[in-house]
């Protein structure tokens, strides 16, 4: 009774927590209707790892929101980010690899495979989108991690950086019926990996979730 008691606390206690680190719908909605009137000329999707058989649901969810951004003009460019940190393969070109399966043109393409976290995904994948031409530059993601990057993206990258949240109805509506395509994920294989809990201790690696050690000479 007492152990049901704690657990009921405990959700009553962090889910405000959580939906209050999230984007809602109705304000994700608004800007994506914003984003419609004047296209970016990328877009940031942050990587997820990938288990060497198939894509899990947060990275479908990804890609398929920047297809839906690409679709729908919103977005002419997509740059998928991250490096091989939990398993050996580059999150960025698996991302990468899924888009080109889902129909988004290879040319529109790029990845980024230096960062090892969600802020190094956003300061990476902006450096070199900036080095490549691009200005007007977004990060696409879930309503979690958009809202978790909006104050990094706008404080220490660019004020003028986007943020498009995924709006579920919107994508659903698009894409009723979501396939799994079957890309060479050998492509994608880092023969060098060493996974980061090897490589850094926890407290590195909490320091790296703050964007504490994005190497500033990147893509320079």
């Amino acid at each position: 009774m007492l152990k049901s008691i704690h657990i009921t606390f405990f959700i009553f206690l962090i889910l405000p927590l959580l939906f209050s680190c999230m984007y809602s719908q109705k304000a994700a909605s608004s800007l994506l209707s914003k984003a419609s009137t004047q296209p970016y000329d990328v877009i940031i999707v942050p990587g997820v790892p990938f288990d060497g058989t198939k894509w899990d649901s947060t990275m479908k969810g990804r890609v398929y929101w920047s297809k839906y951004l690409y679709d729908h003009g919103i977005a002419k460019n997509v740059m998928y980010s991250g490096s091989a940190v939990y398993t050996p393969y580059f999150e960025g070109k698996i991302m990468g690899l899924y888009a080109e399966k889902l129909g988004i043109p290879k040319e529109h393409i790029f990845t980024e495979i230096k960062a090892e976290h969600s802020t190094e995904n956003a300061y990476y994948s902006y450096k070199k989108s900036k080095l490549l031409g691009f200005k007007r530059i977004a990060i696409a993601s879930d309503p979690f991690q958009t809202k978790l990057l909006k104050r990094y993206a706008k404080k220490i990258l660019d004020p003028s950086v986007g943020i498009l949240p995924m709006v579920q109805d919107s994508l659903n509506k698009a894409y009723p019926v979501k396939p799994n395509p079957e890309i060479d994920f050998h492509q994608a294989y880092d023969p060098k990996f060493v996974s980061l809990l090897k490589r850094e201790s926890f407290w590195k690696r909490f320091r790296g979730t703050r964007g504490k050690n994005v190497d500033v000479k990147a893509y320079e």
